[in-house]
């Protein structure tokens, strides 16, 4: 259970460094002396840049996920083929 603690307050100051740095994104965009076509066409590319980011690590986790289960797949094989050659040569 302490361990899901730590998790939490890892996961709320990496949620609260991100949205400090959209804020301050936000502001120095909205301060800078460029015309708003420029300032929209900023601020979609750092929407899509985070889109895209958030996919990344999201197939990242979920290629890791699936390896992780071919390989406890894998173990289960191999310890099923090595209880059936240690019972026959028992028997």
């Amino acid at each position: 259970m302490e361990s899901r603690t730590d998790n939490t307050v890892i996961l709320n100051f990496n949620l609260l460094g991100v949205i400090i740095a959209y804020g301050m994104l936000a502001m120095s965009i909205w301060i800078t002396d460029i015309p708003l076509s420029a300032k929209g066409y900023w601020g979609m590319g750092v929407l899509l840049l985070t889109l895209s980011l958030v996919n990344f690590v999201k197939y990242r986790f979920e290629d890791r996920l699936r390896e992780d289960r071919l390989q406890r797949l894998e173990d289960a094989k191999n310890e099923k083929i090595l209880e059936d050659f240690v019972s026959d040569k028992a028997a």
